[in-house]
């Protein structure tokens, strides 16, 4: 009798057990309804044979999962798959992952920007205001002593800066934020970032700058006016200058500090260092220059 084992076939497979298997396979696949619950079923018929471990196994990469942990599927088809639920897309693994994109985003593109003061002021200034001329005078002044300005990038006192900048040929940054009432960034920014958090924008702002100028504003520019103080005062940042531009605006503040906050002890007399205030663009700018270098 001859054997027809492996007569035809180099791998020495049973023609009629290959042929049979190939049936069960293709029984199996017919009676499914979705193909996903065919390949699963496959996959555990296989793992279940007697030539298999006798248990499920699925390979995760490094991770091996037997028995009732096995999960139908596959990563890549998960990854792929655009019928599933898109909860993930508001979770907190996903939003850790925005907020890294957006340190990364904000580090490379001023990572090369060079020396830099922000300039912080309130959006409502209007353009027609000494207030709005004294920003164009300041980011002007700034841009001539080598300078980049950066600001939140949207309109009033932050527009009235970077318009300055930009006129005296400097570099020109703006920070934005994603807020319910869309400003969008003003015409006169030359580098600008969107953000989605304010932690984030925060860190842009005290990284790349070498001091701050802080025009009249409300609770924004006050925001960051305190968060610069506290970071200074704690030495989280090396110390650079703090300038109040407008003696009428800060006087009242600057007079509870030391009336106030200092006389009962919640902050101390060397706080009263940490800012300067001032009327005056070119000693604004001597301050954040000299101070910081």
């Amino acid at each position: 009798m001859t054997d027809t084992k492996g007569m035809d076939d180099p791998g020495g497979t049973d023609r009629t057990d290959a042929t049979d298997a190939t049936d069960r396979s293709d029984e199996m696949f017919g009676e499914a309804d979705d193909w996903q619950e065919a390949a699963a079923a496959a996959y555990a018929a296989a793992e279940t044979s007697a030539e298999g471990p006798g248990w499920p196994e699925r390979h995760t990469g490094p991770v091996i999962r037997r028995r009732g942990q096995v999960q139908s599927g596959t990563t890549d088809q998960r990854l792929l798959d655009s019928r599933g639920s898109t909860d993930w897309v508001h979770s907190d693994p996903w939003r850790v992952l925005r907020i890294q994109s957006e340190f990364v985003e904000g580090f490379g593109a001023l990572a090369e920007l060079g020396p830099a003061v922000s300039v912080f002021g309130s959006a409502r200034t209007p353009v027609d205001s000494r207030e709005y001329d004294s920003g164009v005078r300041i980011g002007r002044a700034l841009a001539e002593a080598g300078l980049a300005v950066i600001t939140g990038g949207g309109p009033g006192a932050m527009e009235a800066a970077n318009k300055g900048a930009l006129e005296a040929g400097g570099v020109s940054v703006g920070l934005g934020i994603e807020l319910p009432f869309e400003q969008g960034l003003n015409p006169y920014v030359d580098i600008g970032v969107n953000f989605r958090y304010f932690f984030v924008r925060k860190t842009m702002f005290v990284k790349y700058a070498r001091g701050f100028v802080v025009l009249p504003g409300g609770f924004g520019t006050l925001d960051e006016l305190f968060e610069a103080l506290t970071l200074v005062q704690t030495k989280k940042v090396t110390r650079f200058p703090i300038v109040l531009f407008g003696t009428e605006y800060w006087g009242g503040l600057a007079s509870w500090v030391r009336h106030t906050l200092v006389a009962e002890g919640k902050a101390s007399a060397a706080d009263l260092e940490l800012f300067h205030i001032t009327d005056d663009v070119d000693d604004a700018v001597d301050r954040v220059t000299k101070e910081s270098s």
